[in-house]
C-alpha cells in the first residue's frame, strides 16, 4: 500500500496517475486530522508575518548597499518559504475534512509542487549560505571589499531551476485519486498499484533521500569548516593583539582588538548552530524514516523492496512519518533565525527597526544611512587589520 500525506513525499506518484482503490487496506493516522491543522495554523499565521517582514528587511539592506550576495540567498530563501505558506490554508482544509480534498485536481498539483520546492529549495539556499559564511570567515577582506551579486545571482538561478525541474512531475501528472467510499485524497491513495510502478515510487524516494544526504554532508563538512578555520585564528589575532599593544595606541583601539575577534567568532558559530540546526530539527528525521516508511506503506510483494513487516511496524512507522512532516514544516518560521545569526548587518538593522518602530518610523533614512556608513568604515578596518600584522611581522 502506498499512502502519503504530503506531496514533498511522493515525486514519483504523478506518474501513477488518477486510479480507483479497490479491496486494498488505506494506512492512516487518525491523530493527523487533529495534528496538522492546528500546526499549519500556527505556521500559517506567523510565516506570513515573519517572512515578509524578512523581505522589508532584506529591501533596506539593499537600499543601503549591504549583504550583496547573502542577501540575494536570503531572498530566495524567504520567498521559497512564502511559496509553502501560501498552499497551507488548502492543506488545513484537507486535513479538517479528515483528507478529503475539494479543491480541484490542479490545486492539488499546485499546492503539491509548492510543498517540493520549499522542501529542497530551503535545503539547498541553506546549503549556499553555508559557502557564502565560510568564505566571509576565512577570507573576510575579500568578503567586505565586494559584494558579488553576479554570483549569488548564478547559484540561485541553478537552485531554481534544478528544484524546478524536480517538481515537474507534480503539475505535468494527475495528483488526486478517488476510492471506492467516493473520497478524494491528494497525493494518497496508490495502494493498489502494480508492483512495477509501487518499484518507480521508491526508486524516486530513494534518490530523493539520497540527494537530500549529500546537500546534509556538505553543509556538516563546510560549517565544520568554519569551526576549524575560527579556532586557528586564534594564533593571529594574538599576534594581532601583542602588537596592538606594544606600540602602545589608545585604549579604544586595544580593547577593540581584542574583543571583536570573540564577538565575530561568537556569532559565527550561533550562525553554524541556526544551519544545522534546522536541517537536524526539520529535515533529517524525516529522511531517516523515509525510506521505511516508504517499503512499509508501498507493501511490495516480490522482488526488490519487498519486506515483511507487520502491521503494528507499519502502522508505528506511518505515525512517526507525520510527526516528521509536522517537523519539516517548521522550517519556514525558523529560516528568519538563521538570517539573524548569518549576518551582523541584518540584526542591527532589525534591533535598530525596532526602536523607529516605536517612534512610528519605517524604514527610515537614518537607519539605512547608518547601515550603509558602518558597511564602508567595516570594509575599512578589515582593510587595515588585515594590513598591519603584514607591516609588524616586516618590522620585527
Amino acid at each position: 500500500m502506498l499512502v502519503t500525506t504530503q506531496p514533498v513525499d511522493m515525486t514519483g506518484t504523478p506518474h501513477l496517475g488518477s486510479t480507483a482503490v479497490d479491496n486494498s487496506t488505506f494506512l492512516d493516522s487518525e491523530f493527523r486530522y487533529v495534528l496538522f491543522p492546528v500546526v499549519y495554523g500556527i505556521i500559517f499565521i506567523v510565516g506570513v508575518f515573519a517572512n515578509i517582514y524578512v523581505l522589508f528587511v532584506l529591501r533596506c539592506l539593499r537600499e543601503a548597499k549591504a549583504m550583496g550576495e547573502i542577501r540575494i540567498y536570503m531572498t530566495n530563501l524567504t520567498i521559497a518559504d512564502l511559496l509553502f505558506v501560501s498552499a497551507l490554508p488548502f492543506w488545513i482544509g484537507y486535513y479538517s475534512r479528515n483528507g478529503t480534498w475539494v479543491y480541484g485536481d490542479f490545486m492539488c498539483r499546485l499546492t503539491g509542487s509548492f510543498f517540493f520546492i520549499n522542501t529542497y529549495g530551503t535545503i539547498l539556499f541553506l546549503g549556499a549560505i553555508s559557502v557564502n559564511r565560510y568564505w566571509a570567515v576565512t577570507r573576510p577582506l575579500d568578503a567586505a571589499s565586494s559584494d558579488h551579486r553576479r554570483r549569488g545571482i548564478i547559484v540561485c538561478v541553478v537552485i531554481w531551476v534544478f528544484t524546478l525541474s524536480l517538481a515537474v512531475p507534480y503539475l505535468a501528472y494527475p495528483g488526486t485519486n478517488t476510492d471506492s467510499n467516493n473520497v478524494t485524497r491528494c497525493f494518497e491513495g496508490y495502494q493498489n498499484e502494480t508492483n512495477f510502478e509501487k518499484k518507480k515510487v521508491a526508486v524516486t524516494h530513494f534518490l530523493i533521500i539520497g540527494m537530500f544526504f549529500l546537500v546534509f554532508f556538505l553543509v556538516v563538512v563546510c560549517n565544520f569548516l568554519i569551526a576549524r578555520a575560527l579556532l586557528s585564528q586564534n594564533v593571529p589575532q594574538s599576534e594581532f593583539q601583542s602588537s596592538t599593544i606594544k606600540h602602545r595606541k589608545s585604549k579604544r583601539t586595544m580593547s577593540s582588538s581584542t574583543t571583536r575577534p570573540r564577538g565575530v567568532k561568537r556569532r559565527a558559530l550561533q550562525m553554524l548552530l541556526a544551519v544545522v540546526g534546522v536541517f537536524v530539527l526539520c529535515f533529517l528525521p524525516h529522511h531517516v524514516v523515509q525510506g521505511f516508511w516508504t517499503l512499509a506503506v508501498l507493501q511490495i510483494t516480490e522482488g526488490w523492496g519487498h519486506v515483511n513487516w507487520d502491521e503494528n511496524t507499519r502502522q508505528m512507522l506511518n505515525d512517526i512519518h507525520q510527526v516528521t512532516l509536522v517537523l519539516m514544516g517548521l522550517n519556514c518560521i525558523l529560516d528568519p533565525m538563521v538570517y539573524y545569526f548569518a549576518t551582523r548587518k541584518f540584526r542591527r538593522f532589525i534591533m535598530a527597526h525596532l526602536k523607529k518602530l516605536v517612534k512610528g518610523e519605517g524604514c527610515s533614512h537614518t537607519v539605512t544611512s547608518q547601515l550603509s556608513m558602518d558597511s564602508r568604515n567595516h570594509s575599512q578596518r578589515l582593510q587595515s587589520e588585515h594590513q598591519q600584522p603584514r607591516d609588524d611581522r616586516f618590522k620585527d
